[in-house]
């Protein structure tokens, strides 16, 4: 049996070469801040402003996952201590939270990692499957998927620098979609 495909609600993208604004308590990359921003896009054109609770279910799409935060943390682990910080971002689910707790979106929260970077613009063709097979279980009423793919980190260099060049190729794309 197919399930319907999702009807899109809201739709936004966090153009490359645009940083991010700072998300406090996230530091060392530019990932979350990214997340944050694109589902904020997304979120206010599809339900104005937070509010009430919503049944809206969050899903992060990602191939590259955050490659700052693992260098910081590779960096950290080799003869320093481990910032707390580092370890709290590095679930890629500690954004969600972030972003479910703001709206107030009380569905389910994940986090996949498809074998392939969606095109710019775009969210991976696994990840709207998900998010219809989350809309059928009927856990939610509204999913936000989320893709965003982070650009190569170099393994060597100030952290300042590295950050400024991946907000350059950094993107995120968002589409807020619900049962067709």
């Amino acid at each position: 049996m197919s399930l319907p495909h999702p009807r899109t609600l809201a739709a936004a993208h966090w153009p490359p070469g645009e940083p991010p604004p700072p998300l406090p308590g996230f530091s060392a990359s530019t990932f979350n801040p990214l997340v944050a921003a694109v589902a904020e896009r997304c979120l206010t054109e599809g339900y104005g402003e937070p509010g009430e609770p919503r049944r809206t279910a969050l899903l992060l799409a990602s191939a590259g996952g955050d490659r700052a935060t693992a260098l910081a943390i590779d960096t950290a682990a080799a003869g320093h201590r481990m910032p707390p910080l580092l370890f709290f971002q590095s679930n890629p689910n500690a954004v969600l939270g972030h972003i479910a707790s703001r709206w107030q979106l009380t569905g389910p929260v994940v986090a996949i990692s498809p074998p392939e970077a969606a095109a710019p613009g775009e969210v991976p063709p696994d990840a709207l499957e998900l998010a219809e097979l989350m809309l059928a279980d009927g856990d939610a009423d509204h999913v936000l998927v989320i893709a965003a793919e982070q650009a190569e980190q170099a393994e060597q260099g100030e952290q300042a620098e590295q950050n400024a060049q991946s907000a350059q190729a950094d993107r995120a794309t968002a589409v807020l979609v619900s049962a067709a």
